[in-house]
């Protein structure tokens, strides 16, 4: 280990929920534990983080915990020291008093923009480009996760890919399909609720507190839990990141939405639905037909890859659900088999963390 790379500071403002902060937890966990880097993690809202930390506390400035040094990032907020590696997680823009002392800094940190996920291609020639500041002596990168070697990797810590419960292994067409569901107030939840209880075998759905809860509260006009046709719905409380992550693999269709929970669901294993974050002027489909075009591209059959395509688009779209999902639970056996293909095939490349701990080491 190079030891003017040991200290790391990732910054991250709260924007989207659970998704900045989750990605940067967890990022800052890895680089703890499988690094063994000394880690602060700046963070403008602690109340975000404490449902997937329960162990922070909400109080307190500045406290340790799984290894991290956990800042809550002010505007009044001091830095007694800079990094040697520095992220900006998702152009959250650090606070000018740190890129001054940067700046001033004999050994110039490595200053990383780490972008969102996408699986567009032209993130692939822009990941690792340089973009020097206009007045100081400072060179800022931007990191782009991806499914490729070309680009970052995925954020995979070595548990992320556990074994499947062995009741889940083999299917059983007289078990009980288990849903999970997290999603935006945007989703066609009704719809969704609808078929899943015309169906013709049982099917329990999780829901989280948050928009996902509230989207069925509406839908059913009282509180849950509810039984509706085949269907029992059966509000959960929310869960700490590795607790969701083992919902994930315990569940045989899991609705996910935004980044983390979206890669998660990869690692799980199962079959999966992507509620992509909506941006203007349907600049989002774009992203999600280019996930698509990569995620599909070696399934077995076109019918498959038809079935897939359709069920994400309109749980996007919020048009024609019904065929689509009835479609989608009817192969849900054949797409997990895939998908634990594809996540063999993802895990290949090396993960976010090492590659960036690589990658911050070729610019000392």
């Amino acid at each position: 280990m190079a030891p003017m790379q040991r200290h790391w500071d990732i910054f991250c403002r709260v924007i989207d929920n659970f998704g900045d902060i989750g990605v940067c937890w967890r990022l800052a966990r890895q680089l703890t534990s499988e690094h063994q880097r000394l880690v602060r993690l700046w963070v403008d809202d602690l109340n975000s983080l404490k449902p997937l930390c329960p162990e922070i506390s909400t109080q307190c400035d500045q406290q340790q915990v799984a290894g991290v040094e956990i800042r809550h990032w002010t505007p009044s907020s001091t830095v007694d020291r800079v990094a040697d590696v520095v992220i900006e997680a998702f152009a959250c823009d650090l606070p000018e008093s740190y890129i001054q002392r940067m700046a001033r800094a004999d050994d110039k940190p490595c200053w990383i923009n780490l972008e969102y996920l996408t699986a567009e291609s032209w993130a692939e020639s822009c990941h690792g480009m340089a973009s020097p500041h206009p007045c100081l002596p400072l060179v800022k990168h931007f990191y782009f996760p991806g499914f490729t070697e070309r680009s970052g990797g995925l954020l995979r810590e070595n548990r992320a890919i556990a074994v499947e419960p062995p009741d889940r292994c083999t299917f059983n067409p007289n078990h009980e399909l288990k849903i999970s569901l997290f999603c935006y107030d945007t989703a066609p939840v009704g719809e969704l609720l609808d078929t899943l209880a015309a169906q013709n075998s049982p099917i329990e759905c999780l829901v989280p507190p948050g928009k996902p809860l509230a989207a069925v509260e509406r839908h059913f006009g009282k509180p849950g839990p509810w039984l509706h046709g085949k269907l029992r719905i059966t509000p959960i409380p929310f869960l700490p990141l590795d607790g969701y992550d083992q919902l994930l693999r315990q569940c045989d269709v899991n609705f996910v939405r935004g980044e983390d929970s979206f890669l998660r669901a990869q690692w799980a294993g199962q079959a999966f639905v992507w509620q992509i974050y909506k941006q203007g002027e349907d600049a989002h489909l774009v992203k999600l037909d280019a996930f698509l075009d990569r995620y599909t591209a070696k399934m077995p059959d076109e019918a498959l890859k038809s079935v897939c395509r359709a069920l994400f688009h309109t749980w996007n779209s919020g048009l024609q659900l019904e065929p689509a999902l009835t479609d989608f639970l009817a192969h849900h056996q054949q797409i997990a088999d895939y998908n634990r293909q594809w996540r063999t095939e993802l895990a290949e490349h090396p993960d976010l963390a090492s590659a960036l701990v690589k990658f911050c080491s070729t610019k000392v």
